[in-house]
Protein backbone atom coordinates (compact mmCIF):
# COMPACT_ATOMS: atom_id res chain seq x y z
CA UNK A 1 0.00 0.00 0.00
CA UNK A 2 2.84 2.42 0.79
CA UNK A 3 4.43 1.79 -2.63
CA UNK A 4 1.12 2.35 -4.40
CA UNK A 5 0.58 5.58 -2.45
CA UNK A 6 4.05 6.82 -3.40
CA UNK A 7 3.33 6.16 -7.07
CA UNK A 8 0.01 8.01 -6.90
CA UNK A 9 1.65 10.99 -5.23
CA UNK A 10 4.34 11.00 -7.90
CA UNK A 11 2.01 11.48 -10.86
CA UNK A 12 0.83 15.09 -10.34
CA UNK A 13 4.37 16.32 -9.77
CA UNK A 14 5.67 14.52 -12.85
CA UNK A 15 2.88 15.79 -15.07
CA UNK A 16 3.67 19.36 -14.02
CA UNK A 17 7.40 19.17 -14.75
CA UNK A 18 8.58 21.21 -17.74
CA UNK A 19 12.26 22.00 -18.09
CA UNK A 20 13.31 25.60 -18.77
CA UNK A 21 15.63 24.38 -21.51
CA UNK A 22 12.71 22.77 -23.33
CA UNK A 23 10.60 25.93 -23.00
CA UNK A 24 13.37 28.12 -24.37
CA UNK A 25 14.30 25.88 -27.28
CA UNK A 26 11.50 26.71 -29.69
CA UNK A 27 8.62 24.50 -30.76
CA UNK A 28 8.67 20.71 -30.50
CA UNK A 29 7.24 19.20 -33.69
CA UNK A 30 5.42 15.85 -33.40
CA UNK A 31 4.06 15.64 -36.97
CA UNK A 32 6.60 15.16 -39.81
CA UNK A 33 4.25 17.03 -42.15
CA UNK A 34 4.68 20.15 -40.03
CA UNK A 35 8.48 20.03 -39.83
CA UNK A 36 10.64 22.70 -41.49
CA UNK A 37 12.77 22.15 -44.60
CA UNK A 38 15.83 21.36 -42.45
CA UNK A 39 14.02 18.19 -41.40
CA UNK A 40 14.24 16.87 -44.96
CA UNK A 41 18.03 17.27 -44.93
CA UNK A 42 18.49 15.64 -41.52
CA UNK A 43 18.92 11.88 -41.53
CA UNK A 44 21.23 9.01 -42.43
CA UNK A 45 23.18 8.54 -45.64
CA UNK A 46 25.36 5.73 -46.98
CA UNK A 47 27.83 5.80 -49.84
CA UNK A 48 31.44 5.58 -50.96
CA UNK A 49 34.31 8.00 -51.46
CA UNK A 50 37.40 7.61 -53.60
CA UNK A 51 40.23 6.45 -51.34
CA UNK A 52 43.93 5.89 -51.79
CA UNK A 53 43.33 2.17 -52.34
CA UNK A 54 39.90 2.28 -53.95
CA UNK A 55 36.35 3.08 -52.93
CA UNK A 56 35.74 3.32 -49.18
CA UNK A 57 32.29 2.95 -47.63
CA UNK A 58 31.04 5.52 -45.15
CA UNK A 59 27.89 6.27 -43.22
CA UNK A 60 26.87 9.85 -42.52
CA UNK A 61 24.41 11.25 -40.00
CA UNK A 62 23.24 14.85 -40.53
CA UNK A 63 21.71 16.59 -37.52
CA UNK A 64 19.56 19.72 -37.88
CA UNK A 65 20.56 22.46 -35.42
CA UNK A 66 17.98 25.09 -36.37
CA UNK A 67 17.94 28.12 -38.68
CA UNK A 68 19.58 26.27 -41.56
CA UNK A 69 22.53 25.01 -39.51
CA UNK A 70 23.66 21.39 -39.45
CA UNK A 71 26.28 18.99 -38.15
CA UNK A 72 27.41 16.01 -40.21
CA UNK A 73 29.08 13.01 -38.55
CA UNK A 74 30.84 10.47 -40.80
CA UNK A 75 31.56 6.85 -39.84
CA UNK A 76 34.15 4.72 -41.71
CA UNK A 77 32.65 1.40 -42.78
CA UNK A 78 29.01 2.40 -42.43
CA UNK A 79 26.46 3.63 -39.92
CA UNK A 80 26.43 2.72 -36.20
CA UNK A 81 25.17 -0.84 -35.88
CA UNK A 82 25.55 -1.31 -39.65
CA UNK A 83 29.22 -1.36 -40.55
CA UNK A 84 31.05 1.09 -38.29
CA UNK A 85 33.24 -0.96 -35.92
CA UNK A 86 33.72 1.88 -33.37
CA UNK A 87 37.49 1.45 -33.60
CA UNK A 88 37.85 3.74 -36.59
CA UNK A 89 37.63 7.41 -35.72
CA UNK A 90 34.48 9.24 -36.73
CA UNK A 91 34.64 12.88 -37.81
CA UNK A 92 32.20 15.77 -37.69
CA UNK A 93 31.83 19.03 -39.55
CA UNK A 94 29.44 21.96 -39.29
CA UNK A 95 27.33 23.03 -42.25
CA UNK A 96 24.94 25.76 -43.38
CA UNK A 97 22.22 26.14 -45.94
CA UNK A 98 23.56 28.28 -48.77
CA UNK A 99 21.20 29.35 -51.57
CA UNK A 100 18.74 26.70 -50.42
CA UNK A 101 21.32 23.88 -50.39
CA UNK A 102 22.98 22.46 -47.26
CA UNK A 103 26.74 22.82 -47.72
CA UNK A 104 29.66 21.40 -45.74
CA UNK A 105 33.27 22.44 -46.31
CA UNK A 106 36.27 20.30 -45.27
CA UNK A 107 39.29 22.53 -45.79
CA UNK A 108 41.77 19.99 -44.42
CA UNK A 109 41.09 17.61 -47.31
CA UNK A 110 39.97 20.17 -49.87
CA UNK A 111 36.43 18.95 -50.52
CA UNK A 112 32.91 20.38 -50.37
CA UNK A 113 29.77 18.33 -49.74
CA UNK A 114 26.28 19.44 -50.73
CA UNK A 115 22.93 17.86 -49.87
CA UNK A 116 20.12 17.97 -52.40
CA UNK A 117 17.09 15.73 -53.03
CA UNK A 118 18.16 13.00 -50.62
CA UNK A 119 21.73 12.78 -51.88
CA UNK A 120 25.11 14.01 -50.65
CA UNK A 121 27.59 14.86 -53.40
CA UNK A 122 31.24 15.40 -52.48
CA UNK A 123 33.53 17.27 -54.89
CA UNK A 124 37.17 18.19 -54.61
CA UNK A 125 38.66 21.58 -55.36
CA UNK A 126 39.16 20.65 -59.01
CA UNK A 127 35.42 20.09 -59.36
CA UNK A 128 35.67 16.30 -59.63
CA UNK A 129 33.07 14.21 -57.81
CA UNK A 130 34.82 12.00 -55.25
CA UNK A 131 31.85 10.63 -53.34
CA UNK A 132 28.09 10.14 -53.47
CA UNK A 133 25.82 9.19 -50.56
CA UNK A 134 22.14 8.30 -50.71
CA UNK A 135 19.68 8.83 -47.88
CA UNK A 136 18.46 5.68 -46.10
CA UNK A 137 15.54 5.18 -43.73
CA UNK A 138 16.45 2.47 -41.24
CA UNK A 139 13.72 0.71 -39.29
CA UNK A 140 14.02 -1.52 -36.26
CA UNK A 141 13.55 -5.22 -37.09
CA UNK A 142 11.22 -5.50 -34.07
CA UNK A 143 8.99 -2.58 -35.09
CA UNK A 144 5.36 -3.69 -34.89
CA UNK A 145 6.21 -6.87 -32.99
CA UNK A 146 3.05 -8.62 -31.80
CA UNK A 147 2.52 -9.69 -28.17
CA UNK A 148 2.59 -13.45 -27.61
CA UNK A 149 -0.26 -15.32 -26.00
CA UNK A 150 -0.52 -14.50 -22.32
CA UNK A 151 1.34 -11.17 -22.59
CA UNK A 152 0.24 -8.17 -20.55
CA UNK A 153 -0.71 -5.51 -23.10
CA UNK A 154 -0.20 -2.08 -21.57
CA UNK A 155 -0.96 0.00 -24.65
CA UNK A 156 -2.30 -1.02 -28.05
CA UNK A 157 -3.52 2.36 -29.26
CA UNK A 158 -7.07 1.96 -28.02
CA UNK A 159 -6.93 3.36 -24.48
CA UNK A 160 -4.57 4.33 -21.68
CA UNK A 161 -6.60 2.60 -18.98
CA UNK A 162 -3.60 0.49 -17.96
CA UNK A 163 -1.80 3.65 -16.77
CA UNK A 164 -2.22 6.09 -13.93
CA UNK A 165 -2.27 9.51 -15.57
CA UNK A 166 -2.27 7.91 -19.00
CA UNK A 167 -3.45 10.08 -21.89
CA UNK A 168 -3.84 9.32 -25.59
CA UNK A 169 -3.13 11.84 -28.35
CA UNK A 170 -5.58 12.55 -31.16
CA UNK A 171 -3.58 10.23 -33.42
CA UNK A 172 -3.80 7.32 -30.97
CA UNK A 173 -0.41 7.53 -29.25
CA UNK A 174 0.39 7.34 -25.54
CA UNK A 175 1.72 10.52 -24.00
CA UNK A 176 4.70 10.76 -21.66
CA UNK A 177 4.05 10.86 -17.92
CA UNK A 178 2.35 7.46 -17.59
CA UNK A 179 2.69 4.97 -14.72
CA UNK A 180 1.32 1.44 -15.07
CA UNK A 181 -1.39 0.46 -12.60
CA UNK A 182 -0.10 -3.10 -12.56
CA UNK A 183 3.15 -3.82 -10.72
CA UNK A 184 5.76 -6.26 -11.99
CA UNK A 185 8.77 -8.31 -10.94
CA UNK A 186 10.98 -9.75 -13.70
CA UNK A 187 9.76 -9.35 -17.27
CA UNK A 188 10.50 -9.15 -20.98
CA UNK A 189 9.16 -5.94 -22.51
CA UNK A 190 8.62 -4.50 -25.96
CA UNK A 191 7.90 -0.81 -26.49
CA UNK A 192 8.02 1.69 -29.33
CA UNK A 193 8.74 5.39 -28.95
CA UNK A 194 9.22 8.52 -31.04
CA UNK A 195 11.15 11.63 -30.02
CA UNK A 196 9.96 15.04 -31.28
CA UNK A 197 11.81 17.23 -33.75
CA UNK A 198 13.42 20.04 -31.72
CA UNK A 199 16.31 21.38 -33.85
CA UNK A 200 17.05 24.39 -31.64
CA UNK A 201 17.16 22.38 -28.40
CA UNK A 202 20.36 20.95 -26.99
CA UNK A 203 21.37 18.23 -24.55
CA UNK A 204 18.78 17.11 -22.02
CA UNK A 205 16.23 19.55 -23.44
CA UNK A 206 15.94 17.69 -26.74
CA UNK A 207 13.29 14.95 -26.77
CA UNK A 208 13.84 13.86 -23.16
CA UNK A 209 11.92 11.06 -21.48
CA UNK A 210 12.78 7.68 -19.99
CA UNK A 211 11.58 4.14 -19.44
CA UNK A 212 11.82 2.97 -15.81
CA UNK A 213 11.75 -0.73 -14.96
CA UNK A 214 9.84 -1.14 -11.68
CA UNK A 215 9.98 2.64 -11.38
CA UNK A 216 13.61 2.13 -10.28
CA UNK A 217 16.00 1.77 -13.21
CA UNK A 218 15.88 4.20 -16.13
CA UNK A 219 16.78 3.52 -19.73
CA UNK A 220 17.12 7.04 -21.07
CA UNK A 221 15.05 8.29 -24.00
CA UNK A 222 16.50 11.34 -25.73
CA UNK A 223 17.03 12.73 -29.19
CA UNK A 224 20.74 11.92 -29.14
CA UNK A 225 20.94 11.17 -32.86
CA UNK A 226 24.56 11.59 -33.91
CA UNK A 227 25.89 12.16 -30.38
CA UNK A 228 28.53 10.22 -28.42
CA UNK A 229 26.28 7.65 -26.74
CA UNK A 230 26.72 8.52 -23.06
CA UNK A 231 24.95 7.15 -19.98
CA UNK A 232 22.55 10.14 -20.00
CA UNK A 233 21.77 9.84 -23.72
CA UNK A 234 19.37 7.56 -25.58
CA UNK A 235 19.95 3.94 -24.60
CA UNK A 236 22.02 4.81 -21.56
CA UNK A 237 21.06 3.36 -18.20
CA UNK A 238 21.02 6.63 -16.34
CA UNK A 239 23.84 6.98 -13.79
CA UNK A 240 24.85 3.33 -14.38
CA UNK A 241 26.36 2.91 -17.85
CA UNK A 242 26.37 4.04 -21.50
CA UNK A 243 25.07 1.97 -24.41
CA UNK A 244 27.71 -0.06 -26.22
CA UNK A 245 26.75 1.81 -29.41
CA UNK A 246 24.52 4.81 -30.05
CA UNK A 247 21.62 3.32 -32.02
CA UNK A 248 19.43 6.42 -31.84
CA UNK A 249 17.60 7.15 -35.08
CA UNK A 250 16.62 10.67 -36.24
CA UNK A 251 13.76 12.43 -34.41
CA UNK A 252 10.23 11.48 -35.52
CA UNK A 253 11.48 7.99 -36.41
CA UNK A 254 9.75 5.14 -34.59
CA UNK A 255 12.28 3.30 -32.42
CA UNK A 256 12.14 0.19 -30.23
CA UNK A 257 13.37 -0.99 -26.88
CA UNK A 258 13.26 -4.72 -26.20
CA UNK A 259 14.21 -5.31 -22.58
CA UNK A 260 14.95 -8.46 -20.57
CA UNK A 261 14.76 -7.42 -16.93
CA UNK A 262 15.59 -9.57 -13.90
CA UNK A 263 14.53 -8.10 -10.59
CA UNK A 264 16.94 -7.81 -7.66
CA UNK A 265 16.73 -10.49 -4.99
CA UNK A 266 16.30 -9.76 -1.30
CA UNK A 267 16.59 -11.92 1.81
CA UNK A 268 15.52 -10.69 5.23
CA UNK A 269 15.17 -7.20 3.81
CA UNK A 270 18.71 -7.08 2.41
CA UNK A 271 19.65 -7.18 -1.26
CA UNK A 272 21.62 -10.31 -2.11
CA UNK A 273 21.84 -9.87 -5.88
CA UNK A 274 21.50 -6.85 -8.16
CA UNK A 275 18.83 -6.45 -10.78
CA UNK A 276 20.11 -7.00 -14.34
CA UNK A 277 18.99 -5.76 -17.71
CA UNK A 278 19.62 -6.66 -21.34
CA UNK A 279 18.48 -3.93 -23.73
CA UNK A 280 18.08 -4.06 -27.50
CA UNK A 281 17.73 -0.65 -29.13
CA UNK A 282 16.35 -0.90 -32.65
CA UNK A 283 17.29 -4.57 -32.66
CA UNK A 284 20.91 -4.12 -31.55
CA UNK A 285 22.09 -5.26 -28.10
CA UNK A 286 23.38 -2.15 -26.30
CA UNK A 287 23.44 -3.62 -22.76
CA UNK A 288 23.96 -7.32 -22.05
CA UNK A 289 23.17 -8.57 -18.55
CA UNK A 290 24.04 -5.14 -17.19
CA UNK A 291 24.08 -5.15 -13.39
CA UNK A 292 22.04 -2.38 -11.78
CA UNK A 293 23.80 -1.73 -8.46
CA UNK A 294 21.42 1.03 -7.39
CA UNK A 295 18.22 2.78 -8.40
CA UNK A 296 19.05 5.34 -11.07
CA UNK A 297 19.12 9.09 -10.43
CA UNK A 298 15.62 10.58 -9.99
CA UNK A 299 14.00 7.13 -9.80
CA UNK A 300 10.52 7.57 -8.27
CA UNK A 301 10.63 4.17 -6.47
CA UNK A 302 13.38 3.11 -4.07
CA UNK A 303 15.02 -0.29 -4.34
CA UNK A 304 13.19 -3.05 -2.51
CA UNK A 305 11.75 -6.55 -2.83
CA UNK A 306 8.30 -5.30 -3.86
CA UNK A 307 7.17 -5.33 -7.51
CA UNK A 308 7.06 -1.97 -9.25
CA UNK A 309 5.44 -0.16 -12.19
CA UNK A 310 6.43 0.55 -15.76
CA UNK A 311 6.97 4.30 -15.71
CA UNK A 312 7.34 6.58 -18.75
CA UNK A 313 8.87 9.84 -17.62
CA UNK A 314 7.50 13.29 -18.39
CA UNK A 315 10.44 15.64 -18.82
CA UNK A 316 8.53 18.41 -20.56
CA UNK A 317 9.03 17.10 -24.11
CA UNK A 318 6.29 15.48 -26.25
CA UNK A 319 7.74 11.98 -26.60
CA UNK A 320 5.14 9.50 -27.89
CA UNK A 321 4.70 5.77 -27.29
CA UNK A 322 2.86 2.82 -28.83
CA UNK A 323 2.76 -0.99 -28.86
CA UNK A 324 3.82 -1.58 -25.23
CA UNK A 325 3.52 -5.10 -23.84
CA UNK A 326 5.42 -7.51 -21.64
CA UNK A 327 5.58 -11.08 -20.48
CA UNK A 328 6.14 -11.74 -16.80
CA UNK A 329 9.13 -13.93 -15.92
CA UNK A 330 10.15 -15.91 -12.84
Amino acid sequence: MMLRRAILLLVPAVLASVTLSAMAAGPAVTDPKKADRDFRVQGEYVGVVDGEYGDEKYGVQIIALGDGKFRAVSYPGGLPGAGWDQQQEKTSVEGQRVDGVATFRLDEVGVTATVKRGKITVVDDSGATVGVFKKVLRKSPTLGKKPPKGAVVLFDGKSAEAFIGGKVSEDGLLLEGSTSKQLFGSFKLHMEFRTPYMPKARGQGRGNSGFYAQGRYEVQILDSFGLEGLQNECGGIYSVGPPSVNMCLPPLSWQTYDVDYKAAKFEDGKKVSDATMTVRHNGVVIHKNQKLPHATTAAPVKEGPEPGPIYLQNHGNPVRFRNIWLTEEQ
